[in-house]
């Protein structure tokens, strides 16, 4: 079990101060990572942290959406055998909780419910599911509620799984009025924020499964301020840490007060539980009635006095932020090292060709798993450059990683002898018979394959499908090839300022791009320079524009309609690669859902 980590304090600090008789409350905010489906030791974690929240003297714990679970759940929502099992386990954590003597302190905690009488109506899941969550107190379970705001965009399918939450729940803690919320209830306008004040709650807690993206940290924390001044109170915004399958929750948990100033901000990609002491208005009449959109309001008290009056202790802070850069790569990090951790593996393989994009590969896994769980193999061909088995020595010596090499010339003549191959097939067998010894080696060794793929190429097909494409995850598949150099020069220059060797050679960051398929093979030979073909790709995937807009952006015309060609002719090829980290708003997969068989094509 992690240690728990406490926030970091930075240069805002935000003082508790002491005005008359304002109720106070202790809040802590536990950003945990879940894995789906291990609802036993997800609970473990929950009864941990709220131990440890409870040693700290918090009046109130909360745990992120769907915590019990681990998120997302997808077709799962759909198995009644998985929802009696998530509410079977949420009574049991009431009770334990109470047995280990935390039961007087109320525990918010997400979950996976559905409702008791299902009426079952056209465009509803079957047996009526919810993204829910559950104040635990006394041993048992006080008050339950669901997602109101049902995401359907981008990785979010909950209109599929899920039914709306028509309530706005208020639990009331030592006489202060609570307002509860899950993640969409905020970034959608209306519903539980403008209830919130309506209702007169003096906080608002949301608890949240919002996945990592690019930039999100900046857009988040205006949504929470904003989202503070509507409600006309303190907010409380809770985050999950950790990774799941292509997501990547990158915790961030932030409060501001009623007029949008933070009052804490915990670190990026790090579990740990943020202790906080507030001063909030004390409750009126106790509310009831319908409020705004429609929602009832469903109102538990579960303390009606005030606390005593208590030094604060914990008063606040403001995490350092990560740079963009750093923020990537710490994504990539976390995003793999969840994957081959929850999925039972121990170690990774990597073909190692001397180039820039298996060298960042090998550099994440290795800071993911450790370099001793790292495996490379170069695989020269005849076609192979002399610094590419010369740059693969040079990063496992600077790595620390382990590194074999298997050239690939005996099996490649026989294959030719057999076939007669040539042009692209024989170009192809090369990059196929790496992944066949990749493979090989998996599953004589127990390693999963890291596929070293970046966006760019993804984008335009620029792969083998069952050669470079092989692999269990693929850690940059999201990441466009001018971010891999971005992102390596980072590494290196972030390593060269704590005194440590760069991992990545420089020769792999500044030689042309190459497949070294054919004789003095580079990129460019079929592909346009980098920055300009990830500038369109850019445009045509992340922002859906068409042909017509990119070249009124500046782009060439016939570049644009060769770009978009191949990108729409490699969707077959997409489909089959393995999982990888999401970083932008628009990954291939889940985001991303075109035709295989589509004849309707851009032209400028």
């Amino acid at each position: 079990m992690a240690r728990p980590t406490p926030i970091h304090r930075g240069h805002r600090v935000a003082l508790t101060i002491r005005l008359g008789d304002v109720p106070q409350l202790r809040l802590a905010l536990n950003q945990i990572d879940s894995t789906v489906g291990d609802l036993s030791q997800n609970a473990e974690a929950i009864v941990h942290w709220t131990r440890h929240s409870a040693e700290q003297g918090a009046h109130l714990v909360a745990f992120p959406e769907m915590a019990l679970t681990g998120y997302p759940v997808e077709d799962l929502a759909l198995r009644a055998s998985f929802v009696d099992a998530s509410r079977r386990e949420l009574r049991a954590l009431a009770t334990r909780l109470a047995d280990e003597g935390l039961g007087e302190l109320p525990v918010v905690v997400g979950y996976l419910d559905r409702t008791e009488e299902a009426k079952p109506r056209y465009g509803q899941p079957a047996g009526a599911p919810r993204n829910a969550g559950a104040v635990l107190h006394r041993g048992g379970v006080a008050l339950t509620y669901s997602k109101h705001h049902l995401p359907n965009y981008g990785v979010f399918d909950e209109f599929r799984y899920f039914v709306p939450g028509e309530t706005l729940p208020v639990v009331r803690v030592h006489g202060i009025d609570v307002a509860l919320a899950i993640c969409e209830d905020l970034w959608q306008d209306g519903g539980r924020v403008p209830a919130t004040r309506t209702a007169g709650a003096g906080l608002l807690l949301s608890i949240n499964a919002s996945p990592y993206e690019r930039n999100k940290d900046d857009q988040r924390l205006e949504l929470v301020r904003k989202r503070a001044q509507e409600a006309g109170c303190t907010t409380a915004y809770l985050a999950m840490m950790g990774g799941q399958d292509e997501l990547v929750f990158d915790g961030d948990s932030i409060v501001v007060d009623k007029d949008g100033e933070v009052v804490a901000r915990a670190p990026q990609f790090t579990e740990g539980c943020v202790v906080l002491d507030l001063e909030l208005p004390a409750a009126g009449p106790v509310p009831e009635g319908v409020v705004d959109d429609g929602l009832r309001v469903e109102h538990v008290t579960l303390s009606e006095e005030p606390l005593p009056a208590y030094e604060a202790e914990f008063e606040g802070g403001y995490a350092d932020r990560l740079d963009d850069a750093e923020e990537m790569y710490s994504a990539l990090v976390v995003g793999l090292r969840a994957y081959v951790a929850k999925n039972g593996f121990r170690s990774v393989l990597i073909g190692l060709s001397g180039g820039i994009d298996s060298a960042l590969v090998a550099a994440i896994a290795c800071d993911a798993l450790g370099a001793e769980n790292v495996y490379g193999v170069a695989m020269p061909s005849r076609y192979s450059s002399e610094h590419s088995v010369g740059d693969a020595e040079e990063l496992a010596r600077r790595t620390g990683l382990n590194l074999r090499n298997v050239p690939i010339a005996p099996m490649f003549d026989a294959y030719m002898e057999s076939l007669g191959l040539t042009g692209l097939a024989e170009e192809n067998l090369q990059s196929r018979l790496r992944g066949t010894m990749l493979m090989a080696l998996s599953n004589q060794e127990g390693h999963i394959v890291l596929a070293p793929g970046n966006k760019s190429e993804l984008a335009v097909g620029y792969s083998t499908l069952y050669g470079d494409s092989v692999g269990a995850y693929g850690p940059i598949k999201d990441v466009y090839k001018t971010a891999v150099f971005r992102l390596a020069r980072w590494r290196n220059d972030a390593a060269a300022a704590r005194g440590e060797t760069a991992p990545i050679p420089e020769n792999s960051i500044s030689k042309p791009p190459s497949a070294e398929l054919r004789p003095d093979q580079v990129d460019t030979d079929s592909l346009p320079d980098y920055p300009v073909l990830d500038g369109i790709l850019e445009l045509y995937v992340d922002r859906d524009q068409g042909a017509d807009e990119i070249v009124a952006a500046g782009y060439d015309s016939a570049l644009v309609a060769r770009t978009l060609r191949m990108v729409d002719a490699a969707e077959y090829k997409r489909r089959q690669y393995p999982p990888g980290t999401k970083t932008s708003t628009k990954g291939f997969g889940k985001d991303r859902r075109l035709p295989i068989t589509n004849h309707w094509r851009e032209s400028p």
